[in-house]
């Protein structure tokens, strides 16, 4: 990270590192996904992610994920039986949101002192993950991620929330590559995600509108995008031939207090850092 890499940061809300993770790397866990997903009976599990109806958001499937490894379909997946059996690769929206924790190839992916010492150099003193997906962008139906903040989310006091966003495939225009509002991170928090009694709320703080989102983040595969907690960003859906292979950590600072509101908790894994492989 040089003096120009900082500035851009902060001027905009986004970093683009390119050639971050050889090919390899990037194949050795869309590899390990496929057989995650293959190991996987699904029958008994039906949890849709959906960003536009919001439908997961009292799924205790969903709302208890914060230390394990679960599974997430696409809205416009064909769930009947015969499909959850012979399409399974195909089906699924995400992975989350304990990877990183759980996973040995995960692990190894996410934790290393490069990384460490990129989560410094933007600000953190004491940087801990907090949550990882895995992201199918799955072609003719990968859905639509609408337009958010990710400290809407993941909150912490102060804020200190950002997304390490990793392409493991060519991200671009036709596959629903990432649209951020360069510089929008300046703006106000509009939004916070809360959980009062297991259920979920959403609680407006700003009505203030979102940017355009009318930066197009593509990218080649290997490349790191950084993603201030602020900044409004979106991908669309994928309509393409070709799958968006992505993978996401959450980072937040172990010196402000994450909030017991945050609709992800760990109760049975602590916190760690990108050293801490």
């Amino acid at each position: 990270m040089n003096a120009n890499m900082i500035d851009f940061w902060n001027d905009n809300g986004y970093l683009i590192i390119e050639n971050f993770k050889t090919n390899n790397e990037c194949d050795e866990l869309i590899n390990r996904s496929t057989e995650l997903i293959e190991e996987q009976n699904f029958n008994n599990q039906q949890s849709v992610f959906d960003t536009v109806s919001q439908t997961h958001n009292d799924d205790n499937y969903f709302l208890e994920s914060g230390d394990k490894i679960r599974f997430f379909f696409e809205e416009k997946a064909n769930l009947d039986v015969e499909n959850l059996k012979t399409n399974k690769q195909y089906i699924v929206n995400k992975i989350g949101h304990a990877l990183h924790d759980l996973d040995e190839k995960f692990i190894k992916f996410s934790k290393n002192d490069q990384l460490d010492q990129i989560a410094k150099a933007i600000g953190f003193e004491n940087p801990l993950l907090l949550q990882s997906m895995y992201i199918f962008k799955q072609p003719k139906i990968g859905g639509e991620v609408v337009c958010h903040q990710d400290s809407t989310f993941l909150i912490t006091e102060p804020e200190s929330t950002v997304g390490f966003w990793f392409a493991l495939e060519d991200a671009n225009k036709e596959n629903g590559c990432l649209q951020v509002a360069s510089g929008g991170h300046k703006g106000p928090l509009r939004k916070l995600f809360k959980r009062e009694n297991n259920k979920m709320k959403m609680e407006e703080l700003s009505s203030e509108p979102f940017p355009n989102t009318d930066t197009f983040v593509e990218v080649k595969k290997g490349s790191l995008v950084l993603l201030h907690g602020r900044l409004p960003h979106y991908s669309c859906e994928n309509k393409s031939l070709k799958s968006r292979h992505a993978y996401t950590l959450h980072v937040i600072d172990g010196v402000t207090k994450y909030l017991d509101y945050n609709w992800l908790q760990r109760p049975n894994l602590k916190l760690s850092g990108f050293k801490n492989a």
